[in-house]
């Protein structure tokens, strides 16, 4: 299942960025990061596979949020 998402930036009407891309990335992976010390830990009810799968999407979706912000700061059209 492999979907591409589309990743709006929110920005004004002077092309400021609206959300901390930084804080979105790091909430991303900060959540992957949780969710396998929990299995690593042994917690019931979390399937290792779906946790492993789930933290490498977190960690690309987190990586196009910064390349685009990258772009959108550079002046670069995505």
């Amino acid at each position: 299942m492999n979907r591409e998402v589309t990743l709006p930036l929110v920005v004004d009407d002077r092309g400021t960025l609206q959300v901390a891309a930084a804080d979105v990335s790091k909430l991303l992976r900060t959540m992957g990061g949780r969710w396998l010390r929990l299995v690593e830990a042994g917690e019931s009810g979390l399937d290792e596979d779906t946790v492993a799968a789930l933290t490498i999407e977190l960690a690309k979706l987190a990586d196009r949020i910064d390349v685009a912000c990258i772009a959108h700061s550079s002046g670069q059209q995505g």
